[in-house]
């Protein structure tokens, strides 16, 4: 059976990452957070102090950063290395969270993180999730899905996951945030959030996790049963 890229895009705390997770796992596909390689980069460029308006100091940093994903075996998670250094807890702060659509919607780190993230999934067999993976990093994708959910449900999942390390944040301030995200993301120029016109929209409002992971699964089962299909079609076609 080949193997397929699983694009998954759509806004801010919608359960993307942890279905995508998920998915790769019960698969056996690389897992790609290209959310985190973003978090890391806005990490990177606080610590420096580097100027978001300055593209000479913006394209000096890109060439000091390189990420990476190790994997936990007490966890069981991956988590995120920059420069060799395990950063997953400070890219997960709601310090990040202001500034990461800020530094994503320069056009020299869209450049430099999609080049990388193509090079990671080239060989196939990956689940990426993002805001363009199916628009602009693989518009090729086998399966894409676009993940939404009303705003509050959204701030809410958010908010226990920062009260789980420790954060406490107030419900309005994350709403605040995810709305101010959800508009720099939507409207830059660069690569910007829109669902692509071969992407299944998948509303996440009312929905468990492990609802979401059967149903992205169920779209992958139904692509790999296409592409088999189309594969023996071909085949008897080549043969008479």
């Amino acid at each position: 059976m080949p193997k397929i890229v699983i694009a998954i895009d759509g806004y801010s705390s919608c359960g993307k990452s942890t279905t995508a997770k998920a998915v790769a796992a019960r698969m056996g596909y690389a897992y790609i957070d290209t959310g985190a390689m973003y978090r890391a980069v806005s990490l990177f460029f606080s610590r420096e102090h580097v100027s978001l308006s300055n593209t000479n100091e913006v394209l000096a940093a890109l060439d000091n950063i390189h990420i990476t994903f190790n994997f936990n075996t007490r966890t069981g998670k991956n988590e995120t290395c920059l420069n060799g250094l395990n950063v997953e807890e400070e890219i997960r702060t709601m310090f990040i969270s202001n500034i990461v659509s800020e530094v994503s919607a320069i056009p020299e780190v869209r450049w430099a993180m999609v080049a990388q993230q193509q090079k990671m999934g080239r060989k196939r067999g990956v689940v990426m999730d993002g805001r363009d993976i199916g628009t602009k990093v693989f518009p090729d994708a086998e399966v894409k899905v676009f993940m939404t959910a009303d705003v509050e449900t959204r701030a809410r999942r958010r908010q226990q996951e920062l009260l789980g390390k420790g954060e406490m944040v107030n419900l309005g301030a994350i709403i605040e945030n995810l709305e101010k995200r959800d508009r720099i993301d939507s409207t830059r120029s660069e690569s910007p959030l829109v669902q692509a016109p071969d992407a299944v929209l998948l509303d996440t409002s009312h929905m468990a996790i492990e609802e979401q992971i059967e149903w992205v699964i169920e779209q992958a089962d139904k692509r790999l049963a296409q592409i088999h299909r189309q594969g023996r079609t071909h085949r008897k076609a080549v043969n008479g």
